[in-house]
């Protein structure tokens, strides 16, 4: 390798690294890291997009939920890829009620499972409080229309294509819903200095 096309690796992976994420991708490990997530997340970079997927952006050294919660709050979208593990995870659920609580648009993916399925197991471990937040963005997601995946019928290469497809979407949405804001803005700014 060159010192030329060494130097622009290591700017493309700073920059990688430094830029905030757009999706993020919110799912249990152990049901879909190996499907539906990580394809998710490779065929957003082929994109352009900057997807949050844990294994793929935290690396040894960083605190965890500094990392995750940085995430959520610097993504303007949420994939939720509810399992039938799902709910056991504290993380997918922490995960979960930030998204919600900080109202970033939700994409549900339910994974060989159904909205009516889903609920928050009390686990000792937890607190009240956490459990309150957990079941109250469980329930808001359970009602966002979302996508469906039956491993076992379903084809996993037109699941991602679709999830792909509403994500964008939705980020053309949102971008020109954030550029008619700051047209407003800048008119009322405009009529103000009058």
């Amino acid at each position: 390798m060159t010192n030329m096309a060494a130097a622009a690796t290591i700017t493309t992976t700073r920059k990688r690294v430094t830029e905030p994420c757009d999706v993020f991708l919110n799912h249990r490990c152990r049901d879909t890291k190996k499907t539906v997530a990580t394809l998710l997340y490779d065929h957003l970079r082929r994109n352009g997009f900057n997807p949050f997927l844990d294994n793929k952006n935290m690396k040894p050294g960083d605190k965890l939920f500094d990392k995750i919660n940085r995430g959520v709050l610097e993504c303007k979208i949420g994939v939720a890829v509810f399992s039938p593990r799902y709910c056991e995870s504290y993380f997918c659920l922490h995960e979960l009620a930030l998204l919600m609580g900080c109202k970033k648009k939700v994409i549900p993916i339910f994974c060989d499972v159904k909205p009516s399925q889903l609920r928050v197991v009390n686990n000792a471990k937890w607190s009240d409080e956490d459990l309150r937040r957990f079941r109250w963005a469980l329930d808001e997601a359970k009602y966002i229309v979302g996508l469906t995946y039956n491993s076992s019928k379903g084809n996993l290469s037109e699941i991602v294509n679709s999830a792909s497809e509403i994500i964008i979407g939705s980020m053309i949405e949102l971008e020109n819903q954030e550029h008619m804001q700051m047209h407003h803005h800048h008119k009322n700014m405009a009529i103000i200095a009058l």
